[in-house]
């Protein structure tokens, strides 16, 4: 134990000053992101990456041309349903689809995670994100989380677990995990939803105290992910419980994660919207 203490005093401290600071300080220096569409239209009959798109995340929608150009081809992209496997990226051979460093891309509402050319930023229903806000506030220094897995692939609880690291170590913000839903004010959700874990997850959310929260983490408690609506997976939350945050990724690292659950705090800002990245 001597040893050990000796070996802290000298390294110093490790914990990482994220959320404050950059990449560089979240841990995810380089780290690729989610895709983004950097073009409207699309290379004349090329639908490659929706072919390439093992989730159906991707698919084309017609974008108006000019006073006299006819209308073309472009991209809309779902990043609740997007695993960022870059398929779409190394086959888009005019660069409509590029790779981005985006990964702290939590939203409050699903319609945030949808990009589509013929629309622009959907208007946010301002006074209830001041209601959700208030309530939050409560809770800002203090949250606890029930976290169930509803049919995972156990990626995003090894994301969970690095937040218990001395580098991340999440009850310095003070946000803990609890055993029990009732002393939880959050419901994490990871995982498809399958068919035996719906009456479960259920009974856990009703358990809960009010105020009380849903976060779905991962694009398969958004959507399915890879396996939506299979023999054995589900196609996510949607319908069974109301979510308050949706976190994309497959699986979202642990700063994603710490963003994730700092905005639904009222304590970092969302930089999504409307699919596109704010800035």
């Amino acid at each position: 134990m001597a040893l050990w203490t000796f070996f802290g005093l000298a390294r110093g401290r490790a914990t990482s000053d994220w959320p404050e600071g950059d990449a560089q300080a979240a841990g995810q220096h380089g780290v690729q992101g989610m895709p983004r569409v950097t073009a409207q239209a699309c290379a004349e009959s090329c639908a490659a990456c929706v072919a390439a798109c093992p989730t159906d995340a991707l698919h084309q929608v017609e974008v108006p041309g000019g006073a006299d150009a006819a209308p073309r081809l472009g991209i809309a992209l779902d990043y609740g349903r997007c695993i960022a496997c870059q398929r779409c990226v190394e086959v888009c051979p005019v660069g409509t689809l590029q790779a981005s460093h985006d990964w702290a891309l939590a939203v409050r509402a699903r319609a945030d995670l949808r990009f589509d050319p013929q629309q622009g930023t959907p208007a946010r229903d301002t006074l209830a994100l001041e209601l959700q806000n208030v309530i939050a506030r409560r809770f800002r220094h203090s949250l606890h989380i029930r976290h169930v897995d509803a049919g995972s692939c156990n990626g995003c609880e090894s994301e969970l677990q690095a937040l218990m690291n001395p580098f991340y170590n999440l009850h310095r913000l003070g946000i803990f995990f609890t055993a029990s839903p009732r002393a939880a004010d959050l419901l994490l959700v990871t995982g498809t939803v399958t068919e035996p874990m719906r009456e479960p997850l259920r009974a856990a959310w009703e358990a809960m105290p009010e105020p009380k929260w849903v976060m779905a983490m991962g694009a398969c408690a958004i959507s399915g992910g890879m396996a939506r609506e299979g023999y054995a997976g589900g196609s996510g939350l949607q319908g069974l419980i109301p979510v308050d945050v949706y976190l994309p990724g497959c699986a979202p690292n642990p700063a994603a994660i710490m963003h994730a659950l700092l905005l639904l705090l009222g304590r970092s800002e969302q930089h999504l919207h409307g699919g596109r990245r704010d800035g």
